[in-house]
């Protein structure tokens, strides 16, 4: 993979200043963004709703290592992040969603806002009205390929990176002036390893570079505990997740001569069994273990006209990419990994799909 530190933004690229018309592609290199937050006073790190782990781990990386080299950061979260992410978040200075959070003094006037593993306003709503006004000091540090320029001014976008963290521990290096991330501290190295991790499924994912690996090699050198990380993320389920499994698994369909696995969640389901829209998520790595199943679709019921679908599909000859997929219900996401909100009954959606990866009409 080429270097994101600055072979990657071409000439074409760096005449693209956000704003309509501008691409969604890189106008500045991490170092020029690592310069950007090193100058300011204040710093708000923020990342898409629902954060998973490389959205809590490099949003905690970023911010530690700002506050390390004397600047001020805070981070801010658009909702509760999952309590797996505990342990990882600590005494770090957090904001999250609330009433009145805007009111929230380090939210009054920060010198940057620095938006990590995302650049769209579909991922951002609950923020557009705070985040348009301060779009000139905005930087956006992001893997995925698709994403509106205007939400900052300055961007580095690399859709070959394994996640964010793997881009933002290059930033964390230059605002701390180290040469290798076997340097880092150890806050700031678990942090970083927690989100390559699960962006990569614990390195199973097409996504698994040998930058990645050998940037997680070198976490480990600073001490990054691998054996807690997974246990804290990946063994820490309640009972009624795994009667919610056993529900999802009741509705699993397989389509197309069992090249595409479906399966559907009812807010019943999650009712019944004492579980919560948190346990509903992952239930994609269920009927991939499927030898012939191509693309898992999970689609599970967040209100009567409201339906979240989540795809995946598996890499090799014939892989299909369920970004593209995904675009045609309003979302988007990855080759292999992708999402959309679909405003239809659970039902509806779940028929829409299936006619759409099954002959190509949604």
């Amino acid at each position: 993979m080429a270097s994101t530190g600055g072979a990657r933004v071409n000439q074409e690229q760096r005449a693209s200043p956000g704003g309509a018309g501008a691409q969604w592609a890189s106008n500045a290199t991490l170092e020029q963004i690592a310069d950007r937050l090193r100058a300011a006073a204040s710093v708000v790190v923020t990342t898409h709703s629902k954060p998973d782990g490389d959205a809590v781990g490099a949003t905690l990386a970023l911010a530690r290592s700002l506050n390390r080299c004397g600047g001020k950061a805070t981070v801010l979260y658009l909702d509760p992040w999952s309590s797996i992410f505990d342990p990882f978040i600590a005494d770090t200075p957090v904001i999250h969603e609330h009433r009145n959070v805007w009111a929230e003094p380090a939210l009054a006037d920060p010198a940057a806002v620095a938006i990590v593993d995302t650049g769209s306003w579909n991922q951002l709503a609950d923020a557009r009205a705070w985040l348009e006004p301060r779009a000139d000091r905005t930087v956006v540090i992001d893997h995925h390929v698709h994403g509106n320029p205007e939400v900052a001014s300055m961007r580095c976008i690399d859709p070959a990176a394994s996640s964010a963290c793997e881009l933002v521990a290059e930033v964390c290096l230059k605002l701390l002036g180290l040469q290798r991330s076997s340097e880092l501290p150890l806050d700031i190295a678990e942090a970083l390893y927690l989100g390559i991790a699960t962006d990569t499924g614990w390195f199973r994912f097409s996504n698994t570079s040998a930058k990645a690996m050998h940037l997680a090699a070198e976490l480990l050198e600073a001490g990054a505990r691998h054996s807690m990380i997974y246990q804290a993320v990946e063994q820490n389920d309640k009972p009624a997740r795994l009667k919610l499994m056993a529900r999802a698994l009741e509705h699993l369909e397989f389509l197309d001569h069992g090249r595409i696995a479906m399966m559907t969640i009812a807010h019943r389901d999650i009712v019944e069994t004492g579980a919560t829209m948190e346990d509903a998520g992952g239930m994609s790595d269920i009927p991939n273990c499927v030898g012939s199943v191509r693309v898992v679709a999970v689609l599970t019921e967040l209100a009567p006209s409201l339906t979240k679908l989540s795809l995946r599909s598996k890499p090799g000859a014939g892989a299909v990419d369920v970004n593209r997929m995904a675009q045609r219900f309003g979302g988007g996401g990855h080759f292999h990994a992708a999402g959309a909100k679909i405003p239809l009954p659970l039902r509806e959606a779940a028929d829409a799909v299936a006619r759409a990866l099954t002959d190509g009409t949604p």
